[in-house]
């Protein structure tokens, strides 16, 4: 496949339309929000890294449609969107419990001295965060095809369209995450940290109760 063909006359459509896509405040930008706010800079690069590269995944699934059997199994849909909706829960429930103890979030000291938060989390908080949300499915089963012509590789033009999305989505969310660390001593403040874990987990769980009990599409 050349390169022509992976930019041809649908390219700019995508991007334009995968640039609106991304800057849309969403599941990710707020849980990239919260991990800076927890571990800095590093916690909410990683984390963008790693919800993005859920969309890989979410492309490959499209291109071999297993997309296509969730959506027309039903129960099969609404066991990834209750795994999806269980984990956006337990993720709000805790930082509704940090906001009840009070717990301060170790965000970076001016001196620079780091967060110990292990590597694993934040990418797995990313990546489940993505991989187990049906709407990604749904919307990667839906959008992608369109720019897709019936003689293109599918599996190579989308994971192709899903690397431009990559690489947009972070450019946004680790710019999100450069303006959230920058705020150095403002985020160490306990009252703030009060704020932030209950906001972002009452949100966080409203999301997922109100993906659980969507209707499926038909």
């Amino acid at each position: 496949m050349t390169l022509i063909s992976l930019v041809d006359s649908q390219f700019v459509a995508f991007l334009i339309a995968i640039t609106l896509l991304s800057i849309t405040p969403g599941v990710d930008t707020l849980l990239v929000i919260r991990n800076t706010a927890r571990g800095g800079i590093s916690d909410g690069v990683i984390t963008s890294i790693a919800i993005c590269c859920g969309l890989f995944v979410h492309a490959t699934i499209s291109a071999l449609g297993i997309s296509l059997i969730l959506l027309q199994s039903a129960w099969a849909f609404h066991l990834l969107k209750l795994a999806g909706a269980g984990y956006l829960v337990w993720l709000g429930i805790t930082s509704l419990l940090a906001a009840r103890r009070g717990q301060p979030l170790p965000v970076k000291s001016m001196t620079g001295v780091a967060n110990a938060v292990p590597l694993w989390q934040p990418v797995k908080e990313g990546l489940l965060s993505n991989v187990l949300n049906p709407k990604t499915i749904v919307f990667y089963m839906a959008f992608l095809p369109q720019f897709i012509a019936p003689d293109d590789p599918a599996l190579l033009k989308s994971l192709w369209l899903a690397g431009v999305h990559f690489v947009i989505a972070n450019i946004w969310q680790i710019g999100v995450v450069l303006m959230i660390g920058s705020a150095g001593k403002w985020l160490a403040s306990l009252r703030f940290a009060q704020v932030l874990n209950a906001a972002t987990g009452a949100v966080l769980v409203a999301l997922g109760l109100r993906l659980a009990m969507e209707q499926r599409p038909v």
